[in-house]
């Protein structure tokens, strides 16, 4: 008889603790383990990233949680429970996994995809499609439109939102992430990412994420695990730690010439003021546009649909010869809440004004990010980055 994940572990789908103890991994017929001698502490609750160059382990690492790869030697705890103990099939169902292009089955629904893990877990039919409709909806799929499709029509940002919520049908307490973004655009990365964050804040799931883009590393973690040869732990602590205090060298690598300009990606667009700018519907008519326009100090307007959503934008010199308001409209690349300042910042400067469009829970418009805002934040970042060296200065000092 084997052991299972302990009730207490498991019961409302909250994150657990994760512990590596002096874990290794040997292949056969290799000389030098792939992963040699880690031991790690992940909080519950937590996004922590493992980061390192190609062929460091790190993938190997993360997969020895859910025992894809079989541990070699040490011990593996997740929660109260030793992951050694229990029937790898038992232990796959019970931690979720999402990895780059999706992994979806193509002779699948996207309906049957997501319900695959529960439908093993013998959760009656009712069960599984209410939590499948759930979770499409949660990652901004309408279940009565992408349900009953099949994942070669959708888009690969479409699929792998399918990808996370297939890894989320169970309500594992535990998700693994192997570069899940990395085969989309960077728009789309940068939205998925978004969604994750979204996401986290209100599951609260233990999170392992393998990444070997720094900058995701920054925006994602908690905690970030710069990691060397052999899966060798060089430095794991916060981002704002790393960027300001690199353990070594090839962490200070990791982190690049842009350190001052990567504070911009610990702090979100929640964090600082949004401004207001004016807004129209879809449906509106042309004078209710122009009228609009003359009573601002702006020439562009956003354009909402009927659920709040910004969906274009259009500036006023366009409206003098237009006939409709939709043939007049331009396309609007946005960003989130959850997105970073550094997102706000590539947006701006892609973008053909001094702001950046910003959308909230629902995709609903919140209103705008202006570069003056993303300047004055780097100036005050700069000035305490300056302020804390003097301080530390001051406490070395004799």
């Amino acid at each position: 008889m084997t052991t299972q994940i302990a009730p207490e572990d498991t019961r409302d789908g909250t994150g657990v603790r994760i512990v590596l103890d002096h874990v290794s991994k040997v292949y056969p017929g290799s000389e030098r383990p792939a992963v040699d001698d880690v031991s790690l502490d992940i909080p519950a609750g937590e996004i922590v990233v493992f980061v390192g160059p190609s062929g460091c382990g790190k993938t190997t690492m993360m997969r020895m949680i859910n025992r894809l790869s079989e541990p070699t030697s040490g011990k593996i705890m997740i929660g109260e429970s030793d992951a050694l103990s229990i029937r790898p099939t038992e232990l796959r169902r019970s931690i979720g996994y999402s990895i780059q292009q999706a992994g979806l089955f193509p002779h699948m629904t996207i309906r049957q995809n997501v319900g695959l893990v529960p439908g093993l877990l013998r959760w009656d039919r009712k069960r599984i499609a209410e939590r499948v409709d759930e979770l499409l909806d949660m990652v901004g799929l309408e279940p009565t439109e992408y349900a009953d499709r099949y994942p070669r029509q959708l888009s690969g940002g479409q699929q792998q939102r399918v990808g996370v919520a297939r890894a989320l049908a169970a309500d594992p307490p535990v998700l693994l992430m192997d570069e899940p973004f990395g085969a989309v655009d960077p728009i789309t990365r940068s939205t998925l990412q978004d969604e994750l964050l979204r996401l986290q804040s209100e599951l609260r799931k233990t999170i392992v994420f393998v990444t070997h883009d720094f900058g995701e590393a920054v925006k994602l973690g908690d905690r970030i695990t710069v990691l060397g040869n052999q899966s060798k732990v060089l430095q794991y602590d916060t981002p704002q730690n790393i960027l300001a205090s690199p353990a070594d060298d090839t962490v200070a690598g990791f982190v690049g010439s842009g350190a001052s300009l990567r504070q911009l990606g610990l702090m979100r667009i929640k964090d600082v003021e949004l401004r207001p700018h004016p807004t129209v519907r879809e449906s509106d008519s042309l004078d209710e546009v122009r009228k609009t326009l003359a009573g601002s100090e702006f020439d562009w307007v956003v354009v909402l649909d009927d659920r709040e959503r910004p969906v274009s934008w259009v500036r006023e010199g366009k409206l003098a010869h237009a006939s409709t308001l939709a043939a007049v409209t331009e396309s609007l690349d946005v960003v989130s809440t959850q997105s970073t300042l550094e997102d706000a910042l590539e947006a701006i400067l892609a973008g053909q004004h001094a702001s950046a469009v910003v959308t909230g829970p629902g995709s609903r418009y919140e209103g705008v990010v202006t570069l003056d805002t993303l300047i004055d934040t780097i100036t005050w970042l700069r000035a305490s980055a300056e302020a804390s060296t003097e301080e530390s200065r001051g406490t070395a000092a004799p």
